[in-house]
């Protein structure tokens, strides 16, 4: 037996030193036949993308609030740039805009509500 006390198991040590990756040829250089080219196509996805909120490019009927709400969003990602918010975020836009919670809590939308214990479904 060793006089050395044993190393703490809480932690793990990733040497990765001695693994550099960068050394093998770049894979997306080679031509590797694909079964579907889905790039080739007659319109560029990159196209069909709307950077914009415009509620006239969509056929529901927005509210004012929705509008405010997706305008205040857009404005909000593209001032922080942070396409993809947090919910923390999106809490904080809603605070701008004066939301508040004032009522007690409702079913949300689309879920059913539980039977009560010994009603009959």
């Amino acid at each position: 037996m060793s006089d050395e006390p044993t190393p703490s198991t809480d932690f793990v040590i990733a040497d990765r030193r001695g693994q550099d990756r960068r050394g093998r040829p770049d894979r997306r250089k080679r031509e590797i036949p694909v079964a579907l080219e889905r790039r080739a196509g007659s319109t560029d996805r990159r196209q069909e993308r709307r950077r914009q909120v415009d509620p006239t490019t969509c056929e529901k009927e927005y509210s004012d609030d929705e509008i405010i709400f997706m305008k205040s969003m857009d404005q909000y990602k593209r001032a922080n740039r942070r396409p993809f918010p947090t919910w923390s975020e999106v809490l904080e836009v809603l605070h701008a805009l004066g939301y508040r919670k004032t009522e007690a809590p409702t079913i949300l939308p689309g879920l059913q509500p539980k039977p009560a214990a010994g009603a009959p479904k």
